[in-house]
């Protein structure tokens, strides 16, 4: 029974994978640092509303047996063209989001040099070899045993925090105002748990795990799957954000937006909660973590613009993946060129680029999951659908609120 639960689980824990990196280890710390609990609400509520739109695409590959790219185009062409440019304009910021964060970690754990592009440029070639020898079967197997050490050492962290603080808390829920702190909000809740764009992503990894068990998953298997990887999502978000308050608020201390110095605060939050002796153990479940993200992006982002670029042009070309991932890897590199000294801008940036898209994401997938292009049984029930009309009125409106803001 055990191993038939875990050969079950597969995207939906590439998805937490995905999930849990800059949007749990930089922003839900960084909310808890400089709001305590006050951010609750929003983190509950954005994983909420965003849940039906992540679910309708594990949904959607299981009952059709195609990605939600394959039903943009049933849609119309012009669709897929818009995500395919969209795509193309975000991907490399998000890679490099995720790949400086990660390249911070590493230099402040392994050492050997400072020089955060010289590490990222280390870290996207372990991961352009991994993916190249393993491919999608060595992702799979992977990402179980990184979510399992990442929970087990955030889990310790916060039962020891809470056990030795000696200060008291509030848990009064804070609406942002001012430019600075509604742009913070928007950029917590643009990766929170994770960019829309990843159902997408999720809907790829089905098929193509679909491919290599050869075996048709069925949809209730393929819910399950999500709903433990969008459960450990929730779960540790509302931990980092625990951390970030019970350690760094009213503390007088601030993250810095420097890679390396950020990724020596962050450790220290874990040591300072379980003592120095830690500090190589939650070195690496902090960098491992960030790892995966960076692992899973560079896989995902290739495997979605070559399956679009196949769909529009109605051409495929064996070594396309290669090509976008060695893009990818090149744009990656270039805007860290630019962006090197300043990791908080360039995560703001990406993370708010990802909730103004969001609504795009969310309005597809809801006429894709509802439509005639969809089996009638597997089709959501009112419950899920008055949720994503909710979350769509959800995301539009705080985008609204966000412009103008401005």
């Amino acid at each position: 029974m055990k191993k038939s639960i875990l050969n079950l689980l597969g995207p939906g824990l590439l998805f937490a994978g995905a999930a849990i990196g800059v949007s749990h280890l930089v922003q839900s710390t960084r909310a808890g640092a400089d709001f305590g609990f006050g951010l609750l609400w929003a983190l509950l509520i954005v994983n909420i509303f965003k849940y039906p739109f992540f679910q309708y695409g594990p949904r959607y590959a299981a009952a059709t047996g195609e990605t939600l790219l394959d039903g943009y185009r049933k849609l119309g062409k012009g669709f897929l063209v818009s995500y395919y440019i969209l795509n193309f304009v975000t991907m490399f910021t998000i890679q490099a989001a995720v790949t400086i964060v990660t390249a911070g970690l590493a230099a402040n754990l392994f050492g050997v040099t400072n020089n955060l592009v010289v590490w990222s440029l280390i870290i996207m070639t372990i991961s352009i070899v991994i993916l190249l020898i393993g491919k999608y079967k060595l992702l799979d197997n992977l990402m179980k045993y990184i979510i399992i050490i990442l929970t087990i050492s955030t889990i310790i962290a916060v039962n020891v925090a809470l056990f030795s603080t000696n200060k008291g808390f509030s848990f009064q829920q804070i609406i942002p105002s001012g430019t600075a702190q509604v742009t913070f909000l928007i950029a917590f809740l643009g990766w929170m748990p994770a960019p829309l764009d990843i159902s997408i992503w999720h809907s790829l990894w089905s098929v193509e795990k679909s491919k290599n068990t050869f075996e048709k998953i069925k949809p209730k298997h393929a819910i399950f799957d999500f709903n433990v990887g969008y459960i450990s999502t929730l779960f540790l978000g509302v931990c980092f954000v625990m951390l970030g308050a019970l350690v760094m608020y009213r503390s007088g201390e601030s993250f810095s937006n420097k890679g390396t110095v950020f990724a020596s605060q962050l450790i220290h939050l874990y040591t300072k909660n379980l003592g120095e002796f830690s500090y190589l153990f939650i070195g690496i479940a902090a960098f491992t973590t960030m790892f995966s993200t960076t692992l899973t992006t560079l896989d995902a982002s290739p495997r979605a613009m070559t399956k679009a670029s196949n769909l529009i042009f109605d051409k495929k070309n064996k070594f396309s993946y290669w090509f976008w991932m060695l893009l990818l890897a090149f744009g990656t590199f270039i805007i860290l060129n630019y962006f090197l000294s300043d990791m908080g801008f360039l995560v703001k940036i990406a993370t708010v680029l990802s909730f103004l898209t969001a609504p795009f994401y969310a309005i597809l997938n809801y006429i894709l999951i509802t439509g005639k292009h969809t089996p009638e049984k597997h089709r959501p029930k009112l419950g899920l659908r008055i949720l994503s009309i909710t979350g769509i009125v959800f995301l539009v409106g705080f985008s609204i609120w966000f412009l103008l803001s401005l």
